[in-house]
């Protein structure tokens, strides 16, 4: 079995998710908690019925306690170290899903700090205005304004600083060093930081003033973090934060991994791009799993399973018999790798165009949405 890496700041080789499981110690999905959260939700989430979302922590005993009346919030998130693209956004989708069908609050974390420590390259000054402009992107997705608190690290550290030191005060350097893979050569802001990261898990109940459990929606390479709060927890009096995660939207290229700017900004989808800029990434960059020729096409079919295009539409086109036909027209040949890849561009600069006019609405409300010290 080919090797492969997966930690928060790095995903190498062509993941195997059962394996995954395994080694983080998480659970599968089930059909019965999948359907728990539907009959809530009213409706059926794609992300559901396609296994998008996979793996999860605790997940059943909070939603046995939420069908006993106990309350829950949401917490996720985003390192704002450039413009947002659309593997950011996978998990933020679902989180909707999750705000509105449960109708609870979101606690959602800009962690400036972090990317100023781990990238040398960056200023705070950039770190603190990409939290901003992140920020929009989480607003312009319709998430509740009365129930969704967006915490920028820095202009909420007061409050911030008082749950993490409890919660650094239970965690060793060698616990950081073994989670996180930190040497004697990292700085000591990127010990320390961990324990901001998990502070808003504790954040709900401190502000509520009663124990509420935190359920975590996000891609499985972010679990290491949660790994070591739900150690803590017990300790501090709260209950351990329970988690869903999904998989990784997959590189444009079809290299192994998943999409992110480390595999070039090129071939990366952003928010900010416009129509022109996400027709060339697709038709360049977009790995194909058609035939060489036009003959040999209409005559073999092409390979969807290995076609990102299509790949990228199981994330983002929620019909199942538009996706489908996609598949079968494309696997006889009927469909071309081109019209294939147009198909894909039209879904991305349909969507983007719309979430660049909810972006500028945002602009006027974003104080409604953060919270500050």
């Amino acid at each position: 079995m080919a090797k492969f890496k997966v930690t928060p700041w790095e995903v190498e080789g062509e993941v195997d998710y059962n394996n995954l499981i395994h080694q983080f110690g998480t659970k599968q999905l089930t059909s019965e908690l999948i359907n728990k959260i539907e009959k809530k939700a009213g409706y059926s989430h794609h992300m559901l019925r396609r296994k998008i979302f996979f793996s999860h922590r605790e997940l059943d005993i909070l939603l046995k306690e939420h069908e006993q009346g106990k309350k829950f919030a949401l917490y996720t998130g985003r390192g704002p170290s450039g413009h947002t693209h659309i593997g950011h956004l996978i998990p933020w989708f679902f989180t909707k899903y999750l705000q509105d069908a449960f109708d609870v609050p979101l606690y959602f974390q800009l962690t400036d700090d972090e990317k100023f420590l781990c990238k040398q390259n960056l200023s705070l000054k950039e770190t603190n205005k990409m939290a901003y402009e992140n920020a929009l992107d989480v607003i312009a997705l319709g998430f509740d304004p009365k129930k969704t608190h967006i915490i920028i690290d820095t202009e909420y550290s007061k409050t911030l600083y008082k749950i993490a030191i409890q919660i650094a005060k239970k965690v060793t350097a060698s616990t950081a060093k073994s989670v996180f893979g930190f040497t004697n050569e990292t700085n000591i802001g990127m010990y320390f930081w961990p324990a901001l990261q998990a502070a808003p898990c504790f954040l709900p109940s401190i502000l509520g003033k009663e124990k509420i459990r935190t359920l975590i929606p996000a891609a499985i390479d972010q679990d290491p973090y949660w790994r070591i709060v739900r150690d803590v927890a017990p300790k501090l009096g709260y209950p351990k934060t329970a988690a869903i995660h999904c998989i990784f939207l997959p590189a444009l290229t079809g290299s192994s991994g998943k999409m992110s700017t480390s595999t070039g900004e090129q071939s990366t989808i952003f928010t900010t791009d416009d129509e022109g800029a996400v027709r060339k990434k697709v038709m360049k960059y977009a790995f194909s799993g058609g035939k060489d020729t036009l003959e040999e096409h209409r005559k073999h079919g092409g390979n969807p399973n290995i076609d990102i295009s299509y790949q990228w539409l199981t994330f983002l086109e929620k019909d199942d018999n538009k996706l489908k036909n996609i598949y079968d027209d494309y696997k006889s040949g009927k469909l071309l790798s081109g019209e294939l890849k147009q198909i894909l561009v039209d879904k991305l600069n349909a969507f983007l165009k719309k979430h660049s006019e909810n972006k500028e609405k945002a602009r006027k409300n974003i104080d409604k949405f953060l919270l500050k010290d």
